[in-house]
This record gives structure tokens, sequence and C-alpha cells, in this order.
């Protein structure tokens, strides 16, 4: 209980945030938070996670909470449910919900790291599993997501740094595909930035009863 009462103060602190109106402006529905958690949130989350089994099965490493996703059927069904998400993952529930960047608490969490040279392509989340709002927190290193609008194939940079939280509702969720290219290094508003190892917290609201998305 002691233990569990000390993180909670810890994630109850809020620190000063800033938002990019660039990419916001460009994107509807996108909201970016710099300074989401603190730094002593930040590596007590980077601790808490790397005490956990990461799986293998794709090309980067991932963690499952709450629910597991089927990449393959994309689809989430109530027999895919691992059990509550664990204190530390509940914690920024909580925290997400009390500040108030979504109505319901997130009840699934897919971690996933990235090693140098690894990305994501370009995705929407899977639109009858989840609902309307998209979670997700960076730990680690920088690194540089790409929104492209699927109609006009629009292209907008989007600068993810540690500690930071990136919300996607509206046509940033439903509208604009988003991805991480699979490269080294990151080019963004004349600097350079070189990638180290990153790790993102992806928190989502499950809509049980999914029929597969094709």
């Amino acid at each position: 209980m002691g233990d569990r009462m000390e993180q909670r103060n810890l994630f109850d602190e809020k620190p000063t945030s800033s938002t990019g109106d660039a990419p916001e402006s460009m994107v509807s529905g996108l909201r970016y938070v710099r300074d989401f958690i603190s730094q002593v949130q930040h590596d007590q989350l980077l601790s808490q996670i790397d005490l956990n089994s990461w799986l293998s099965d794709l090309k980067r490493r991932v963690q499952h909470y709450g629910y597991k996703y089927d990449y393959k059927s994309r689809n989430v069904d109530p027999s895919m449910r691992i059990g509550p998400l664990p204190v530390w993952a509940e914690q920024v529930a909580e925290q997400l919900y009390n500040r108030g960047f979504v109505a319901v608490l997130p009840d699934q969490v897919i971690v996933n790291e990235y090693m140098p040279g690894q990305g994501i392509a370009n995705h929407i989340d899977c639109v009858p599993c989840f609902a309307d709002t998209i979670m997700s927190l960076s730990l680690g290193s920088a690194c540089v997501m790409e929104l492209t609008n699927r109609t006009t194939q629009q292209v907008v940079p989007l600068l993810l740094e540690p500690k930071s939280l990136v919300v996607l509702q509206a046509d940033a969720r439903f509208v604009w595909t988003h991805g991480i290219p699979a490269r080294k290094t990151d080019r963004f508003e004349g600097r350079v930035i070189q990638r180290r190892r990153r790790v993102s917290l992806t928190f989502r609201k499950v809509i049980l009863d999914a029929a597969p998305h094709i």
C-alpha cells in the first residue's frame, strides 16, 4: 500500500505543459502536450515497464495490457482480455481522464519499443475496435512522427519529445494516418536528431464485439 501511495503522489504532479501550435493548426483534432509527465514519472515508468516481459512477434518489441490486440485480424474481442491495467498504467489512465483528455477511462495499453532504425507503417488505429480518442505517451528518445491526409496526401511532421503526449481525435483520428519512418536519424526544423531507444505507451478504450476491420 505504501508503494502504491508513493507512486500515486508522483502521478498527481501537474508539470507545466505547452502545445505545438503549427501541427495542430494543420491537423484538426490533433493535440500535442510537452512535458505531460515529470522527469521522475518518466524514469519511473521506464523502470516499471522494463520489469515486465516483452513480446517479439513483431519487428519491434511490444507489451499488451488490459486487452491483447490481434494484428492479423485487426480485432479485439472479450476473449482477448488480459486483466485490469497494472498500477503504473492505471495511474497514467487516471491522469489522462482527470485532466480532460478523454471522457472515459482507457482500458487497453500497448507499449511499443523502437530501437534506432525501427518504425511503424502509416495507419489508422482500428476504427471498430477502439473509441474515438487515441493517446500516446513518449519515453526515451525523441523521434519524428508523420501524419498523412488520406485525401490530399499532405504530410505533417510532428516531433515527439520524451515526456510528451499526443492526442488524436476527430480528423486526426479518422482522416489522417500516422506513422514513424524506419530510420536512425530525423531532420526537423533544421536540426538533426539522432534516435536512441524510444518507448511509447498508447492508451485506448476498447469497443467489444467489434467485427474484423479490413
